[in-house]
């Protein structure tokens, strides 16, 4: 499980600079403007070049490919660390964005090349939780480790985490029985073009990016309501929020073992968006009472795990040889950040035209049928993905 823990790092990088904004902020004069560049750069780099890092990855290696990323990632905590302006702490969260990526796209193939064929669907599924697994953390320990050190204090844990399943990864290089990388004489895009050709691939895609869209939108609301509209301090605002977000973890495992047992991916998708959809409805109209509208939002959390095991452990199966699992976790990241960057503007808008919180339900029941119809086209094209 060295590859998981490499994600789980990278991912703490991206949990990291949200909760740890206003400090950054006071500290060196960010505006609005650059605060929302270094939250979301790496949301950002892997909207736009996902599937660049996917097919680098095939290309060069995985093992490669994530042992680069993660001195990637450490050098950019490093030098986050040192930053003594605004933009040495841009520079290092790309930095920090480029190596989370390389991870992202190469180890789903070391997991899945270290797996029996068996039991490669829910090893996956363990890799499909490495988000909220890394995010949740970083929101967890925040609220202990800043008043005392700061902002740098979550930067010296990640940067343990980082280094720690580095050497991790070094150590059982030998269980990933990979295939070389390709030739160097090879066409660059081939392996691409032949992964890329699947309508599956696509369809699952998107089927991601509908459920970040809803994902996204309950993570926007949820902290500015619990602080804004109920009055709950700071610490019982990062306990609530990062329980929705790890739940999200136990949901991907699930999701894993109804694969392993035959449930169909289309089926699976189109059967977890109704019901994310329908909490999405709940938790957005202000007809419940807060204890439901809150068991609603860790119930969407939970069951989007389910879309996340479907989408993100269907690389193994759609790739047509070892070198294209790059590629397609790179497309599934680069639609499911495209999601995650146009769900808060369009909350945004929403609620802005009618100054209703409430309105936000419309955002999130159209992702949720948008994802039951491509669950349901999933199932039936039923080309390359196998139970």
């Amino acid at each position: 499980m060295a590859a998981v823990l490499c994600g789980v790092a990278v991912a703490m990088n991206v949990g990291k600079v949200p909760i740890s904004l206003p400090q950054l902020r006071t500290e060196f004069g960010l505006s609005l403007v650059s605060a929302g560049w270094l939250s979301s750069m790496i949301n950002t780099l892997a909207m736009v070049t996902g599937v660049f890092f996917g097919l680098l990855g095939d290309r060069f290696g995985a093992l490669r490919t994530c042992l680069a990323g993660m001195l990637v990632s450490v050098l950019g905590g490093a030098l986050g660390l040192a930053a003594d302006s605004e933009f040495a702490l841009l520079i290092s969260r790309f930095a920090e964005g480029a190596g989370a990526m390389a991870v992202a796209v190469s180890a789903p193939a070391l997991l899945s090349s270290a797996s029996a064929p068996i039991d490669r669907r829910f090893t996956l599924s363990i890799w499909s939780a490495y988000m909220p697994a890394g995010t949740g953390l970083a929101m967890i320990v925040a609220p202990a480790v800043m008043p005392s050190f700061g902002w740098r204090g979550i930067w010296w844990l990640t940067l343990a985490a980082l280094f720690l399943s580095s050497i991790a990864i070094y150590r059982f290089r030998p269980a990933y029985r990979l295939a070389p990388p390709a030739k160097l004489d090879s066409h660059p895009l081939a392996v691409a073009r032949e992964a890329l050709a699947q309508p599956a691939a696509w369809l699952l895609a998107f089927a991601m990016g509908s459920w970040t869209i809803q994902y996204y939108a309950l993570v926007v609301w949820l902290p500015t309501f619990l602080k804004e509209q109920r009055g709950y301090g700071s610490l019982s605002v990062a306990v609530l929020s990062s329980l929705v977000v790890l739940i999200n973890v136990p949901g991907n495992l699930l999701g894993g073992r109804l694969l392993q047992r035959g449930v169909h991916r289309g089926k699976l998708i189109a059967a977890s968006s109704l019901l994310t959809g329908l909490s999405g409805i709940g938790i957005f109209l202000d007809l419940l009472p807060d204890i439901l509208r809150y068991g609603l939002c860790v119930t969407l959390s939970f069951v989007g795990g389910l879309i996340a095991a479907a989408v993100l452990t269907a690389s193994a199966s759609l790739a047509r040889n070892p070198r294209q699992v790059g590629t397609l976790q790179g497309l599934f990241m680069q639609i499911g950040n495209l999601g995650a960057f146009v769900s808060p503007p369009l909350i945004a808008v929403v609620v802005a035209s009618s100054g209703l919180w409430s309105d936000a339900w419309v955002v999130t029941a159209a992702a949720a049928f948008f994802g039951i119809v491509l669950g349901l086209m999933l199932y039936r094209l039923d080309l390359r993905i196998r139970h």
